[in-house]
């Protein structure tokens, strides 16, 4: 069902209503610009893949008016336990960083998509859906988007909004720059007796791969895991078994709440914008979910966007916001490289120094400061 009938024409035209295009539709809403928001869905998602909220993107909620209903539904976490098997090698604190939020929400992006709509929707806005968009065309003066109905939207600008596979980006003919990771990822929401307790995220080193266990809300826990070939809808069995090697003895699934595998690119758009067509979020750029910064750092991009087009500063959007990806994607990439190394003598000389390094406050800080995203204010 449709939330309202698609208009002819709109200022913004903005394709996909995950967290990126309702953020950018709200942020539009409260400076006074018209906007369309459109999703190929018949409905919201609700699994909860992205399931952390940093520091930096509350700022940007609380500038929007839709941090204070987050925080009530997520669960705040403010340490970060790194280990290889039993052994720790770093705890990390985001308790003192200079900010209103010191620490991770974590809470499902159901949650969070949940939360941006309701925003929207007291500014006067909604979703429009299910319009499919298969065509983009710009022109001088503006730009036409044709639905998979056959209906058309014009508009002064489009933004892309709709994912790693935008329709948006390959109407601009802008490249996706980059490569995909060797190892896949299996994600699963699960509810389980976990040793180390719900007070912190755990990430923890292992020969056959990495694992994060993170709690989320409703006495559920997040486990990622990189695997060689994950089945495509892991079962409680599975994921048990990856715990049962990793985290020996720590924990024991009691249910299943939802799973999923996916393959893991780090890419960047070769530009954020051509003519009247505009990229935010995982359109323009894609990346380990070491960190969970992708969804973090999508929202942040329409934040950007939507103060550049309320003050007719577009040309400034893609100065500052790709440096954030690049800087994002190579930061995640080494992570994700240093956790998942193969090789004994490098995986030696980590768990050797990271223990060291992490003693350094200047360290830790600048660490849980990347980490936050706090240095991309």
């Amino acid at each position: 069902m449709n939330a309202a009938a698609l208009p002819a024409t709109t200022r913004v035209a903005i394709v996909g209503a995950g967290p990126t295009g309702l953020a950018l539709a709200v942020a539009l809403a409260e400076a006074g610009v018209g906007s369309v928001l459109l999703d190929k869905l018949a409905e919201g998602a609700n699994t909860s893949r992205a399931g952390v909220v940093h520091a930096r993107t509350l700022e940007v909620l609380d500038e929007l008016g839709a941090s204070a209903a987050l925080i009530e539904r997520g669960l705040v976490i403010d340490r970060f336990r790194v280990r290889d098997g039993a052994r720790k090698l770093a705890a990390l604190d985001f308790s003192r960083l200079p900010t209103p939020h010191p620490y991770t929400l974590m809470v499902p992006q159901y949650d969070t998509e949940a939360v941006l709509l309701a925003r929207l929707r007291e500014l006067g806005g909604d979703v429009h859906r299910p319009y499919e968009v298969v065509k983009a065309e710009q022109d001088d003066d503006g730009v036409t988007l044709t639905m998979a109905t056959g209906e058309t939207l014009r508009a002064e600008y489009a933004v892309g909004a709709d994912g790693m596979h935008s329709i948006v980006r390959e109407a601009a003919g802008i490249g996706f720059s980059g490569s995909a990771y060797e190892q896949s990822f299996v994600l699963a929401d699960v509810t389980m007796e976990w040793a180390p307790g719900r007070d912190a995220v755990s990430l923890q080193f292992h020969a056959a791969g990495l694992i994060v266990i993170a709690p989320l809300p409703q006495d559920r826990y997040r486990v990622v895991a990189t695997v060689d070939d994950a089945p495509r809808e892991p079962d409680a069995d599975y994921v048990q078994r990856i715990l049962d090697e990793r985290a020996p003895g720590q924990a024991k699934i009691t249910g299943m709440v939802w799973s999923s595998r996916f393959r893991v690119h780090h890419r960047i758009a070769d530009s954020y914008r051509n003519g009247r067509l505009l990229l935010a979020g995982d359109a323009a750029h894609v990346h380990s979910p070491a960190g969970g910064q992708g969804m973090n750092t999508g929202i942040q991009d329409a934040f950007a966007l939507g103060r550049a087009i309320a003050r007719d500063r577009l040309d400034g959007y893609e100065a500052q916001r790709r440096p954030v990806a690049e800087r994002v994607v190579a930061f995640t990439d080494r992570m994700t490289r240093i956790a998942t190394t193969r090789s004994r003598v490098l995986r030696t000389v980590r768990n050797l120094v990271l223990p060291v390094v992490s003693r350094i406050p200047a360290f830790r800080t600048r660490l849980t400061t990347e980490l936050s995203e706090l240095n991309y204010r």
